[in-house]
């Protein structure tokens, strides 16, 4: 391809989507979830981006960002990428500023695919055909039913693990565990604290579920403490992985995490550490320091760049997102056996925004 194709228009858009009932983790609650849209267009093509983000992170893209990329060479994606993270120096190169970056990022990712006629994993080159996932949900807002049901559900259509929300009543979590366990009978079964405990606390509450053979323990503490998460992960038995990242906005970051010796499994979310560009070259880190690699939410997003990754082990099918995303889009992976594919014949992400459907949903 000789000819310069030049990034012609962007636009954003955001929609707030309220959930199913209410919903809450070790430290927070919500009722609602916001995603942010952006499109692009190029050589007669349209690129589609998201991350779920405030609805402040639309003005980021359409005043600071927008700027930079018309005009731009739709090849370049890295040197836009860049540009992007160097114009947000002065407001914050993390939080809404970085979520604002990811969006526009993997539309351009989209756009790229699109252009060659290609599904992105195939741009990208493929590591793997599937993607493996755990069902992930088991809200502490849930009655015991409530979680039972979700997490029996994803096991019986082939999803061999699972995970729930730890944390908001720390009296309450082994009943709650238990229950799980019941419901789920042998597959796997993950816990998150989202930073609800201390390191002490944490490492009693491991030894406590043990008997439920729990694989998975993500944010036993804050993940910015990454002693605390050392000192839990040396202290717990030699099945339970200690597991954080998902609020990584840079490379050095994960860096840091990874020198650390803070986690067995490092997580990464394109939604928010410099869309698919950040997200392969964490993955990448990975694959150095020889640990595996997960995917934090947004499970349509990251399917692609999962598949070219070596270091890449499992991606979380999250409730909200996986509801959201089938709602917003045409062209969604459906689980199957335990995994998600991608569509050959469906060029980048593999994507179509039902814009009609989710009008309702616009701010």
């Amino acid at each position: 391809m000789s000819e310069v194709i030049l990034i012609q228009d962007l636009s954003v858009s955001a929609y707030t989507v309220p959930t199913d009932g209410p919903e809450a983790d070790g430290t927070i609650a919500w009722n609602s979830t916001t995603i942010v849209i952006v499109k692009l267009r190029a050589g007669g093509k349209e690129g589609i981006g998201y991350t779920y983000a405030h609805a402040t992170a639309s003005q980021v893209i359409g005043q600071l960002l927008k700027p930079i990329v018309i005009g731009k060479d739709a090849m370049s994606i890295p040197a836009i990428n860049a540009e992007m993270i160097r114009a947000i120096r002065n407001i914050g190169a993390f939080g809404i500023a970085m979520m604002a970056v990811s969006a526009v990022d993997v539309a351009l990712w989209d756009l790229k695919a699109k252009i060659f006629d290609l599904p992105l994993a195939d741009l990208l080159g493929k590591q793997s055909d599937s993607m493996l996932i755990y069902g992930s949900g088991g809200f502490t807002s849930y009655t015991l039913p409530q979680l039972q049901q979700q997490l029996a559900g994803w096991v019986n259509i082939g999803i061999t693990a699972v995970k729930m929300k730890v944390g908001t009543h720390p009296d309450e979590d082994p009943a709650r565990v238990r229950a799980a366990r019941e419901a789920i009978g042998d597959a796997q079964l993950f816990i998150d604290a989202n930073g609800a405990y201390a390191a002490r606390q944490a490492i009693a509450i491991a030894a406590h579920l043990e008997r439920y053979d729990i694989r998975w323990f993500e944010e036993p503490v804050p993940s910015d403490d990454l002693a605390g998460l050392r000192f839990i992960r040396q202290h717990v038995g030699s099945a339970v992985n200690i597991v954080a990242g998902e609020y990584g906005y840079s490379l050095p970051y994960f860096k840091k995490m990874l020198q650390a010796g803070a986690v067995d499994i490092l997580q990464g979310d394109a939604t928010r550490c410099g869309g698919i560009t950040g997200f392969l070259k964490a993955g990448h880190l990975c694959e150095a320091w020889q640990l595996p690699y997960s995917s934090h939410c947004a499970p349509a997003l990251h399917l692609h760049a999962a598949l070219a990754l070596p270091s890449f082990y499992i991606a979380e099918y999250f409730y909200d997102h996986a509801r959201i995303e089938e709602l917003f889009f045409d062209g969604v992976s459906i689980p199957a056996g335990g995994r998600l594919k991608t569509d050959s014949d469906k060029p980048g992400l593999g994507l179509t925004l039902k814009e009609a459907d989710v009008r309702k949903y616009l701010i």
